[in-house]
C-alpha cells in the first residue's frame, strides 16, 4: 500500500498499529488494520525501505503516527545487500 493510502487509513482511524520491522540491514513498515496487515510500497508497488531506524520512524511520525512498535529480531546492521 502506497503513501497516500496509508496517510488516508491514518487519517480515518483505520490503522491499529504500526510495526518497523528490520529485515537483514534495512527496515519496512508494517501497518495493522482490521482487515489485517499491509505492508508501505513505493508508488512502484515495491516494499518500502529505509537504511536507518531513524529515517523510517521520521516517515511514521509523518503518516500522524505517535507510536510505533520495533521489532529487531532480523537486523543484521553489518550485513550486505545482494544485487
Amino acid at each position: 500500500m502506497d503513501e497516500r493510502m496509508l496517510r488516508a487509513l491514518v487519517a480515518a482511524g483505520a490503522v491499529k498499529k504500526i510495526s518497523i520491522i528490520a529485515s537483514g540491514s534495512r527496515f519496512h513498515i508494517e501497518a495493522r488494520t482490521q482487515n489485517g496487515a499491509v505492508t508501505a510500497e513505493t508508488l512502484k508497488g515495491k516494499v518500502k525501505t529505509w537504511v536507518s531506524l531513524d529515517a523510517a520512524a521520521r516517515w511514521v511520525r509523518g503518516l500522524g503516527v505517535g507510536a510505533a512498535q520495533i521489532q529487531l529480531t532480523h537486523w543484521q546492521p553489518s550485513q550486505r545487500e545482494l544485487i
